[in-house]
């Protein structure tokens, strides 16, 4: 059976930590599959929802970086089942994580839903391109009234994904969901 996520993240230093720790027993027999190669209803759902992410990429030294990647709900959009793509707005101009790419195409997500208690995690593989390489793709991505100024677009490839467990995850409110909470109690 295929792990998919998992497929990718467990190494062999990881089956030792698995090991040490005696956690080893819980992933050597899992009988459903988890390829999870293609978004489903709900993925696309919680996808839509999201203002933000957190975006990992890998330096030439290996070393991580986790960047923040914020806009209005539902701007980083599913193409179809395997494809995602936001426009990347100007923010501090370091271009870190436009510079890992050039490096290593290799990204992990963390969508996070912290009033649900609910984090999605994705492997993918990113490319950098032009506003206008793409036109039709621009155009998809655009967030017409956003104030933030797109310099490129950043497709994103699907390898794997997977859910986590809520454990651990503190709840949190955005102001929008806090003034929805007030207006429904007024009302």
């Amino acid at each position: 059976m295929s792990y998919g996520f998992l497929d990718i993240a467990i190494t062999p230093s990881v089956r030792a930590a698995q090991a040490a720790m005696g956690a080893d027993h819980l992933w050597t027999d899992v009988r459903d599959d988890r390829s999870f190669d293609r978004f489903t209803e709900a993925e696309a759902a919680f996808i839509a929802e999201r203002d933000s992410f957190y975006m990992a990429t890998v330096s030439e030294t290996g070393w991580p970086y986790m960047q923040h990647r914020g806009g209005p709900r539902g701007f980083l959009k599913l193409l179809d089942e395997r494809t995602l793509a936001f426009a990347d707005f100007r923010g501090n101009r370091q271009y870190i994580s436009t510079g890992n790419l050039q490096a290593s195409d290799k990204v992990c997500l963390f969508l996070m839903d912290y009033r649900r208690r609910a984090r999605l995690k994705v492997y993918a593989h990113a490319e950098t391109l032009a506003l206008d390489a793409d036109p039709a793709l621009t155009a998809r991505v655009a967030v017409p009234g956003y104030r933030g100024r797109p310099e490129r677009i950043v497709r994103l490839r699907l390898q794997a994904f997977d859910w986590n467990c809520p454990q651990h995850i503190t709840p949190r409110w955005s102001e929008a969901e806090i003034r929805a909470l007030q207006e429904s109690a007024e009302g």
